[in-house]
């Protein structure tokens, strides 16, 4: 039997704002425990929350730039459970009114175009942080987290496989940081998503049992989890088992996903209004101007990176995924660089440099990179030496130039000099000579090879290839 995936994701993301969603709180990373709270944050009786504008402004930036519906009217909601992270004994998030409603983002995979649905995207703040000590046994909590403005993300279950999750996620991702909505910054937890999965054998229409795998915080773990949930979901049906509808944890280290608890329905929340909080109205003038606030998206920018700059879909489409390296890549072509041999230089050695180094932003300003690709264009130096520039510049950012010459990787492009030494090569290697005579191309290719070793690869490589070919008349 064949059976067809179905999957839901929910996205929290971390907004860009820098104090938290109902106190002055910092929300900034990595401070030392327990340091940025205060009385709200932390539930302590008899305080009131105030919301944060600059929240509801994001969230409304977000769902305009996925195709949503803004609301005219929104509140906040108590969403009641007990764990110890969240010191409140409930998170004041949004139920039934959520500030975006209905919207889509259109994908790619494998050559076809595929629309995901939004169901939602509403505002809440995000819990603590627990703290497991193995060694003594204990458990502690850092409330810096706790308060710190989410949008969460809904999409309906129009998702087919762990490809189309993943380049979904990614698009949400790039437009979260065109917007600075978010700096999505996985690895601190910015950005997570739940992932809501079941199976069905292909043709039914009925869904599956579903299940909940909750904050996974990268993209292959995302692939991974997806996977493996699927696989064991048909494994169950086909063994004529039942899936259980629950929540589990996936262990992307071990490849397995455990039961946590069995999967809660919104009436376990016991949701209520939120009585210290008034409701969210949002007019159309507000909706307007932030409407008008938003930057060129990725794919409006991928369709002028082909249309006006020649790119190929490929190339535009590597490069706006990522605003920083869009945002570098124009500066390169605004100092003079072609816009097709910068994203070659952009996706080729620079992204290897990036990832072999384990950073994400290019140490070096961009009138450097356009800088190299000139002096190449002009035969100061070569593509090789080139290259070793640019290694060299997320060593130490300097004029490139001043590197060529402190490395000693000026082309010779002296043709008089370059004519001599051709002239030597060719008296060396009369057997080359014969057979390039006789129709061997092979044998020119050793001939330059000779002359540029001659030089110790200081040669201009093309002025050697012309001097050959004019010396035996070709």
């Amino acid at each position: 039997m064949v059976f067809e995936t179905v999957i839901g994701l929910e996205i929290h993301a971390e907004l860009s704002t820098k104090s938290k969603i109902y106190c002055s709180c910092s929300t900034e990373f990595g401070a030392d425990v327990n340091t940025q709270t205060c009385p709200i944050c932390t539930g302590m009786p008899g305080v009131l929350p105030v919301l944060n504008k600059k929240v509801v402004e994001y969230a409304i930036m977000a769902g305009l730039a996925m195709n949503c519906h803004i609301t005219e009217y929104g509140k906040q909601d108590r969403k009641n459970y007990f764990y110890p992270d969240l010191p409140k004994a409930y998170q004041t998030s949004q139920y039934d009114l959520p500030i975006c409603q209905k919207g889509y983002l259109d994908i790619e995979v494998e050559g076809k175009t595929r629309r995901i649905g939004i169901t939602r995207i509403h505002i809440e703040e995000d819990a603590g942080k627990l703290i497991h000590d193995n060694f003594r046994g204990v458990s502690f909590v850092d409330y810096n987290r706790a308060g710190v403005p989410l949008i969460e993300i809904v999409t309906e279950p129009d998702i087919r496989s762990a490809e189309e999750a993943r380049v979904f996620l990614e698009k949400v991702k790039s437009i979260l940081e065109y917007t600075g909505v978010s700096d999505c910054k996985m690895q601190e937890g910015s950005l997570r998503c739940d992932i809501n999965l079941s199976v069905r054998p292909l043709g039914q229409k009925e869904y599956g049992t579903r299940t909940e795998m909750k904050n996974i915080n990268s993209f292959s773990a995302v692939v991974r989890a997806i996977e493996s949930e699927r696989k064991r979901q048909i494994s169950l049906l086909t063994s004529g088992q039942e899936v259980v509808q629950a929540t589990r944890r996936w262990d992307d280290e071990k490849g397995v996903s455990y039961e946590m608890r069995s999967k809660e329905e919104a009436h376990d929340y016991r949701y209520f209004p939120e009585p210290d909080l008034v409701p969210i109205v949002i007019d159309s003038e507000w909706v307007e101007r932030v409407k008008n606030s938003l930057p060129e998206l990725p794919d409006e920018k991928k369709r002028r990176y082909v249309e006006e700059l020649g790119l190929p879909d490929y190339d535009a489409a590597f490069i706006t995924a990522s605003r920083k390296l869009a945002d570098y890549f124009e500066k390169v072509v605004e100092f003079g660089a072609p816009p097709k041999v910068a994203s070659n230089w952009i996706m080729g050695d620079i992204t290897k440099e990036l990832n072999d180094r384990g950073i994400e932003e290019i140490p070096f300003a961009p009138e450097y990179l356009a800088k190299t690709i000139g002096l190449i264009e002009k035969g100061v130096v070569s593509t090789t030496a080139a290259k070793k520039i640019v290694s060299a510049l997320f060593e130490e950012e300097k004029d490139p130039e001043v590197i060529a010459r402190e490395k000693n990787l000026i082309q010779n492009s002296d043709e008089s000099a370059l004519l001599e030494l051709v002239k030597q090569i060719i008296a060396d290697n009369p057997k080359a000579v014969e057979e390039i005579r006789a129709g061997k191309e092979k044998a020119m290719g050793f001939l330059i090879g000779q002359a540029m070793k001659a030089s110790r690869g200081s040669a201009n490589p093309q002025i050697i290839s012309r001097l050959v070919r004019e010396q035996l008349g070709m």
